[in-house]
């Protein structure tokens, strides 16, 4: 490849599709972005992205210096190219989506979920280069992951694997209303489950003296959550501690499985630093066995925020040419 080969990313999400045109070092040169919710058939999703595009390649110099597109998307599935029944998107069973872009752009297309995404994008770009084994785990309104061993993206033999954030912590605990199931991390250690955390503590142990008690349960989120406790709000705190506790004890597991040589979170609760760190390493400590004490790594991302899913779509064209 020719240094001045480019890649597209797109991130595909329920609300908005952004993609960007990426040079080799991760710099992001062209960017912009579509409502993917203003599209309730999947050809007039394609006929605008098609248009929104076209000035960006355009301008990189036309599609002969594009390498190939990257997508990110729900449910998505590597082998086959498809979104396999999204349960945020208005195109509902399986949408082989692959290889129509493919016919659109007359461009080879690459296409898995977006935490899978973002765990080759991290090894192309960001906190995993020269990693061979490491695990992403994405901490949004929902738990994502990506599992990285032998230098390979594990897959499966369905292409879905790596839904750790469905892996059950607590039985018979809280129930996930898009699963049908109970007690899944998703539910303690995503925004979602650490608001949830926040209205049980407040109504379980608040003296009225929180700061949290000044909003009501409607208005409560992630958010206001990280406000209050970089303000020294005790009780936001322990939803933290609580949130790091649980995340530490399921990170260990994992780590069991494949022994990685570090662990990457990503993601908006990540923003809280050491008040999520430091109960998330002490607990995954406490919860190894002592021949992996010591020696895994949990960092932060190194992809910056404003383009982490576009570079880590775009990851996914220069991925297929190393292999």
């Amino acid at each position: 490849m020719q240094d001045e080969d480019l890649a597209i990313g797109i991130d595909l999400g329920g609300t908005n599709t952004d993609f960007g045109i990426v040079d080799r070092s991760g710099k992001v040169l062209w960017r912009g972005g579509i409502k993917t919710k203003n599209h309730p058939e999947i050809s007039s999703y394609l006929d605008e992205l098609f248009l929104a595009m076209l000035p960006i390649i355009e301008h990189a110099g036309g599609v002969s210096r594009i390498k190939g597109i990257g997508v990110g998307a729900p449910n998505g599935n590597f082998y086959k190219g498809t979104i396999e029944h999204a349960p945020n998107l208005a195109w509902k069973g399986v949408i082989p989506m692959a290889q129509m872009m493919q016919d659109k752009f007359s461009l080879d297309v690459t296409l898995t979920n977006d935490a899978n995404a973002a765990a080759i994008g991290e090894m192309v770009y960001g906190a995993a280069r020269e990693m061979r084994d490491f695990i992403l785990i994405t901490l949004g309104t929902g738990v994502g992951s990506g599992i990285v061993a032998n230098g390979s993206l594990i897959y499966g033999h369905d292409g879905f694997a790596g839904e750790l954030g469905h892996t059950m912590i607590i039985p018979d605990g809280r129930y996930h209303p898009g699963t049908g199931l109970y007690g899944s991390l998703e539910m303690y250690a995503s925004a979602t489950g650490l608001t949830k955390t926040a209205i049980e503590m407040l109504q379980k142990k608040s003296d009225g003296t929180s700061l949290l008690n000044t909003y009501s349960t409607e208005e409560l989120n992630s958010k206001i959550v990280y406000e209050c406790a970089v303000k020294g709000d005790v009780l936001s705190k322990e939803v933290y501690s609580y949130t790091g506790k649980l995340l530490g004890m399921a990170l260990a597991n994992f780590a069991m499985a494949t022994s990685p040589e570090a662990i990457i979170l990503f993601g908006g609760l990540c923003k809280a630093g050491d008040m999520l760190f430091d109960p998330v390493r002490d607990s995954f400590e406490k919860h190894l066995l002592p021949l992996f004490r010591n020696k895994i790594k949990i960092i932060p991302s190194q992809l910056p925020d404003d383009d982490a899913a576009i570079l880590g779509a775009s990851s996914l064209v220069w991925d297929r040419h190393r292999q």
